[in-house]
C-alpha cells in the first residue's frame, strides 16, 4: 500500500474520521471522510417511497434496513480497501428529506404511517397557518400536517408526546436525544431569526388556535430542541451502535452534530451558506436556495422561507418535478438503441442527448413539455400529468426535443425565482448547481444560468451530495476553532482553491428561456385539463 493509504487507513484506526449519512428520496448514502475532509469510503442504498392509502410513504422497517446496508456496505468497503475494520470514527452526522409527518405516543410508537414532504393534502392547513402566522407556511411542512391531522379530527392527535422529522427520528434513535438542527427545523415550524429557535409569537398563535381541542400537549413540548451548526447533539447509544452497525463492531460513545435536512446539508456541501450566495439542487426534485441580505417584503406563497444550518434565512424556491420526465425519455432512447442491438452506456446517452439540447433554438423551437409527475403546488396543481404539446409548425426535432424537456425540469423553479430575482430585487453573487442534472458536462450549467441570469459553478465534489455535506457539518462541529464561523470553516477549511467553473449566462439563452417560460404559463389549462380528463 502507498504512503496516502497507509496515512488514511491509520486515521481511520485512531478515530480521525468523520461519518455523514443522508436519506435521500431513492438513495441512503454513507460517507466517511478524512483528516482533510475527502472522501474515503461509502456504500449506498437505493429504496423508494410507497403509495399507500394515497399517502407517500416509507415504512420504519425500511428506513432501518436502508440505513444498515448503506452501513454495512461503507464499512465493507473500509475494509477492502484499507485493510481495516471500522470500529469508531470521530463524529456522525444524519440528514434525511426535510418536512414531512412522523409523530409518537408515550411509548415511542409511529401513530400513523410517516408522510412524507411528496404529500399535498395538507392544502387547508397551509391557507389557515399562512394567514395565522402571516407566514408562508408549504404543505410539506410538519406543522402544516399536524394541523391539517387536528382539522380532519383524527383520532391520534390527543396521544402526540413527540413530533420530529426523518433525521430527527434517526438520531433520537441513536442517541436519545430530541433534538434537530435549525435547518431541519426551519422546515418544520418558523425559526425566529434572532433567537435561532422556532419564532414563541407563532407557538402561542397556535397553541390559542388548538386550545379549544381539550389536548393534553403544547406545541413547544412535543417539538424537538433546536440546535445551531457546531453545537453538540448527543453521542451514540450502546443501543444506537448496534442498529447502525449489525456487526457489532461500531463502539458507542461516539459525538453526534445536529442532525440536518437536505437542504442544509445542499448549503454545505456547496459552500453556499453565506449571504447573497445560493445554490440549486436538480435531481428527482429541484431547489434552489439564496442567502437573503433581509427579509422580503411580503408572504409570497411560492417562496419558502428556511435557514442555514446557522440559522440565516434563506429564500427557498422548491418543485417537486424536476428530472423524472428527462429520465424516462432517456431510457426510452436507450429501449430504441438496445432494440436495434445497440449497447448503449448510461451516460454517453445523458451526455450526448444532454448536448444535442444545445443545438436547439434558443426557445426550443415553440415546442411545450410539462414534467409533472406530481403535483406542483407552484403553479397550483395536485396532481401532475407529464405532457408534450406542440403546434404542427412548431420545429420538432431531437435538439428542441431535449432542449424543451431540460427547460421543462426548470419550469416551475423559474416561475418561483423571477418573484424573487425579479420583483424582490434580491441579489445574487453566485449560484452552485449539484444533482443529477449537472452531471453532464456544461449542459444543466448552461440552461440554469439562463433561467436566473446569474453565473452558475458546478464544482467536482458537488456530486458527493448531501452525505458530504452532513460529513462537512459533523467536521465542523468536531474540528472548528473557537469563534470560528460555519462560512469561514467551509471558506477555509473545506473549499479553498477548489470553486469550480464558473458559467456567465448567455443572453441569447437568457431570452430563449424567457420566451419558453411565457409559453410554458401560457399553456398550464393545457395541463389541468389532462389532469381532469386523463385518470
Amino acid at each position: 500500500m502507498g504512503n496516502a493509504k497507509e496515512s488514511v487507513k491509520a486515521a481511520i484506526e485512531s478515530g480521525k474520521t468523520v461519518l455523514g449519512i443522508e436519506f435521500g428520496s431513492t438513495r441512503i448514502k454513507a460517507v466517511l471522510i478524512g483528516e482533510k475532509n475527502e472522501p474515503i469510503a461509502s456504500g449506498s442504498h437505493e429504496w423508494e417511497n410507497q403509495l399507500e392509502n394515497g399517502i407517500w410513504t416509507y415504512s420504519l422497517d425500511d428506513i432501518w434496513a436502508g440505513l444498515q446496508d448503506s452501513y454495512t456496505k461503507l464499512a465493507k468497503d473500509v475494509e477492502t480497501t484499507y485493510g481495516t475494520v471500522l470500529t469508531t470514527v470521530g463524529a456522525i452526522g444524519f440528514s434525511a428529506m426535510m418536512h414531512g409527518y412522523m409523530v409518537f405516543d408515550k411509548e415511542d410508537n409511529l401513530l400513523v404511517p410517516f408522510r412524507t414532504w411528496r404529500n399535498t393534502i395538507t392544502g387547508e392547513a397551509s391557507e389557515k397557518l399562512t394567514e395565522m402566522f402571516q407566514y408562508n407556511i408549504p404543505q410539506r411542512w410538519s406543522i402544516a400536517h399536524l394541523y391539517q391531522a387536528i382539522l380532519n379530527g383524527e383520532e391520534h392527535v390527543k396521544d402526540i408526546v413527540f413530533q420530529t422529522t426523518l433525521a430527527g427520528y434517526i438520531h433520537w434513535k441513536l442517541t436519545g436525544e430530541k433534538v434537530l438542527g435549525v435547518g431541519d427545523a426551519s422546515g418544520m415550524f418558523p425559526i425566529d431569526i434572532q433567537t435561532k429557535k422556532f419564532d414563541g409569537n407563532m407557538i402561542a398563535k397556535f397553541d390559542e388556535a388548538v386550545a379549544g381541542k381539550g389536548f393534553s400537549w403544547k406545541l413547544s413540548e412535543i417539538l424537538p430542541k433546536v440546535l445551531a451548526a457546531g453545537e453538540a447533539a448527543g453521542t451514540l447509544t450502546e443501543e444506537g451502535a448496534k442498529l447502525l452497525d449489525v456487526s457489532g463492531n461500531l463502539k458507542a460513545g461516539i459525538p453526534l452534530c445536529p442532525p440536518e435536512g437536505d437542504a442544509g446539508t445542499g448549503m454545505a456541501a456547496t459552500n453556499s451558506v453565506a449571504v447573497r450566495t445560493g445554490n440549486v439542487s436538480a435531481g428527482t426534485s429541484v431547489f434552489a436556495m439564496i442567502v437573503l441580505e433581509k427579509e422580503l417584503s411580503k408572504v409570497y406563497p411560492e417562496i419558502d422561507l428556511v435557514t442555514t444550518p446557522s440559522g440565516d434565512l434563506v429564500g427557498m424556491v422548491h418543485c417537486n418535478n424536476c428530472t423524472s420526465d428527462l429520465n424516462a425519455w432517456v431510457n426510452l432512447f436507450k429501449e430504441f438503441a438496445d432494440s436495434f442491438g445497440i449497447k448503449t452506456d448510461m451516460n454517453q446517452l445523458f451526455s450526448t442527448l444532454y448536448n444535442k439540447a444545445l443545438e436547439g433554438d434558443a426557445d426550443g423551437g415553440g415546442l411545450l413539455a410539462y414534467n409533472y409527475f406530481s403535483g406542483e403546488p407552484i403553479t397550483g396543481f395536485e396532481q401532475g400529468r407529464p405532457m408534450i404539446a406542440r403546434t404542427p409548425d412548431s420545429k420538432f426535432n431531437l435538439a428542441n426535443f431535449m432542449r424543451v424537456n431540460l427547460f421543462t425540469s426548470l419550469g416551475a423553479l423559474k416561475v418561483g425565482l423571477d418573484i424573487l430575482l425579479k420583483q424582490e430585487g434580491v441579489k445574487v453573487d453566485k449560484i452552485l448547481g449539484h444533482g443529477g442534472l449537472f452531471k453532464t458536462k456544461g449542459v444543466g450549467q448552461k440552461i440554469m444560468a439562463a433561467a436566473m441570469n446569474a453565473p452558475v459553478s458546478v464544482m467536482e465534489t458537488a456530486g458527493e451530495g448531501g452525505a458530504w455535506g452532513i460529513a462537512l457539518l459533523a467536521s465542523y462541529m468536531k474540528n472548528k476553532k473557537a469563534g470560528e464561523t460555519l462560512d469561514t470553516y467551509l471558506d477555509e477549511q473545506i473549499f479553498a482553491g477548489s470553486e469550480g467553473v464558473s458559467m456567465e449566462p448567455d443572453p441569447v439563452d437568457v431570452k430563449g428561456f424567457d420566451a419558453f417560460i411565457e409559453r410554458y404559463k401560457a399553456g398550464l389549462p393545457i395541463e389541468h385539463a389532462a389532469v381532469e380528463h386523463l385518470n
